[in-house]
């Protein structure tokens, strides 16, 4: 990846390729341009270098071949709205929302109705993308656009909560953009707990906006620091402490609710009195908080990062439930067990009758015995076989690995084509 330094960009140039800020962030897109006020904004916050795979163009007209009449009609669209209350993107979310609340219904194929959730999940990584985007570049944040975008996120969950928990990014997709990522992924973990909590729509929605804007405060500590391989020195652990800190004040300053601040800022505090940056303990953290807790470090658990290698959402359960010095709130952690199962909606299982399935919904009745979907086998009504698993002939003895998930990913997708 190239690296430019900002003291070099020039007004009304684009870039042939994606612009990252911290070899992660996206900041533009190869349609819209260097501005003055992106470079002295890049500049007031000591931003010195941004990256891209391309190089740096003179006009739109680089560009201009690689880009679809289609792209540049959507783009034009973008260029005359209010980009102070429409983040990029947003039109390409409703679309996919609507086409989602037409296409899924019990006619449609397992494999077409996890492509359209997928589609909806990806939209909705875009969106956030570009809500930390302008927040990086214009200081702006827009709660009602925000309010707006959860209660639509919170309505699909409850309709499609067992799909979207199965929409697993790949590698690449996880590092490309980390804070949006892992953003996007607790906030769905986030408002399927507060589903299985009955909390209402509003609550939902407040928790929604405070679990997609945790880490905001992330952009104003350098990257290298939660981006590196290395161990952090005292100095540096200290300075990613203040995360929760600086994003409370984000918040605080652009007149968000008290409860999403709250929300935002306890988000690292512990049950037990050992978090930070307030060590406060038991009920003196916000509910939000503590459901942010747990999905963040349910989430943090099951991806990659730079220094340490992905554990499996199984793992990632069991570690949850040993609530290791009583870091979590019971009640939360009964919550996340019976909204994923001990063997969370996703994963690949052995059974006990030989075959290999795939964990698709929960059992309210009991956690051990999710229901499953036995792989490359079909129903009567020629449907991926669903069973109900048991404790004796339909037993679940163990998850696969990861490599044995790809593989098995790998021999359906062969199958299918």
């Amino acid at each position: 990846m190239n690296s430019f330094e900002v003291k070099t960009l020039k007004e009304n140039t684009y870039f042939t390729d994606e612009v990252f800020l911290d070899k992660s962030f996206i900041l533009l897109n190869n349609s819209t341009p260097v501005t003055g006020q992106l470079i002295g904004e890049l500049t007031d916050w000591n931003f010195d270098t941004v990256y891209s795979e391309g190089v740096i163009g003179i006009a739109r007209t680089v560009i201009a071949s690689s880009v679809t009449a289609e792209q540049q009609k959507t783009q034009q669209n973008a260029d005359t709205a209010d980009s102070s209350t429409q983040p990029p993107g947003k039109s390409a979310l409703e679309k996919a929302l609507t086409n989602a609340h037409i296409s899924l219904d019990d006619t449609i194929s397992e494999a077409a109705r996890i492509e359209t959730v997928k589609s909806v999940y990806n939209e909705y990584l875009n969106y956030i993308t570009a809500v930390y985007t302008r927040f990086a570049t214009h200081k702006e944040l827009n709660l009602d656009d925000l309010s707006k975008e959860v209660r639509e996120l919170c309505i699909f969950i409850k309709d499609d909560k067992s799909y979207i928990l199965r929409i697993t990014p790949t590698e690449e997709a996880l590092t490309k953009n980390y804070l949006a990522n892992h953003s996007l992924r607790s906030t769905i973990l986030a408002l399927a707990i507060g589903l299985q909590l009955r909390m209402p729509l509003p609550k939902l929605i407040e928790l929604g906006v405070a679990t997609i804007l945790h880490e905001i405060g992330m952009i104003r500590i350098p990257p290298q620091l939660y981006m590196t391989d290395k161990a952090l020195t005292p100095g540096d652990r200290k300075q990613i402490f203040t995360h929760p800190v600086l994003s409370f004040q984000i918040l605080k300053e652009a007149n968000f609710p008290l409860s999403i601040q709250l929300g935002v800022l306890e988000h690292h505090e512990k049950e037990n009195g050992q978090g930070y940056p307030q060590h406060l303990t038991g009920n003196k953290i916000s509910l939000y908080a503590k459901i942010i807790s747990v999905a963040c470090s349910f989430e943090a658990i099951t991806a990659s990062r730079h220094y340490k290698a992905a554990k499996t959402s199984y793992e990632a359960m069991v570690e949850m439930l040993k609530n290791e010095s009583l870091q979590y709130n019971p009640t939360i952690i009964k919550a996340l067990l019976y909204t994923l199962s001990l063997f969370p909606i996703g994963a690949y299982v052995f059974l006990s009758n030989g075959k290999v399935a795939q964990v698709v919904d929960v059992n309210p009745d009991n956690p051990k015995n999710p229901l499953v979907e036995i792989s490359g086998m079909a129903d009567q009504h020629e449907k991926p076989l669903r069973i109900q698993t048991n404790d004796t002939d339909m037993k679940i003895i163990r998850v696969l690995t990861k490599q044995e998930a790809d593989d098995v990913m790998t021999a359906l997708t062969k199958n299918n084509t």
